[in-house]
């Protein structure tokens, strides 16, 4: 029996169910009547994981572009919670931008990571109001006091 070059129409149906995520994967096989012998069958077919590893990884280029899209307005959000009347909020708001992934310094050799984030660092300087900086200092500042504490 010789590989198919293309996914029948209840494969494909599968694969699309299956990504719609109405159903889960038990559900979405006993909607077609397929059984999971039958279906572990297709998880080594060549084909059928090449068209399975695609929707995969459309998803996650989906993820990320809502992520991406939205990082603004989180940013911006998280930037407005340094200003609120409760101090804990403040402080938390404070330590997740210091702590941002996107903000942190990458030292790579020869890299011109280094001077973009030294520039993007500098626009988010520019951004922060006086008392957003300090409340940002003031934070990190008791953090680092927590932390010798705890050593101690």
């Amino acid at each position: 029996m010789g590989k198919r070059k293309k996914l029948t129409k209840k494969q494909m149906a599968i694969i699309d169910d299956l990504f719609a995520g109405e159903l889960d994967e038990q559900a979405v096989l006993a909607k077609y009547k397929v059984s999971r012998n039958l279906y572990d069958r297709w998880l080594t077919d060549e084909h059928f994981v090449v068209q399975f590893k695609e929707r995969v990884e459309r998803a996650y280029r989906q993820s990320e572009l809502i992520i991406a899209r939205y990082a603004p307005l989180a940013a911006a959000k998280l930037v407005q919670l340094t200003e609120s009347e409760s101090q804990e909020t403040a402080r938390k708001a404070c330590l997740d931008i210091i702590s941002f992934p996107g903000l942190a310094p990458q030292f790579t050799a020869g890299s011109d990571a280094v001077s973009a984030t030294a520039k993007q660092s500098a626009q988010v300087a520019q951004q922060l109001s006086p008392q957003t900086a300090s409340r940002l200092l003031a934070a990190l500042a008791e953090e680092t006091d927590d932390r010798k504490t705890r050593e101690l």
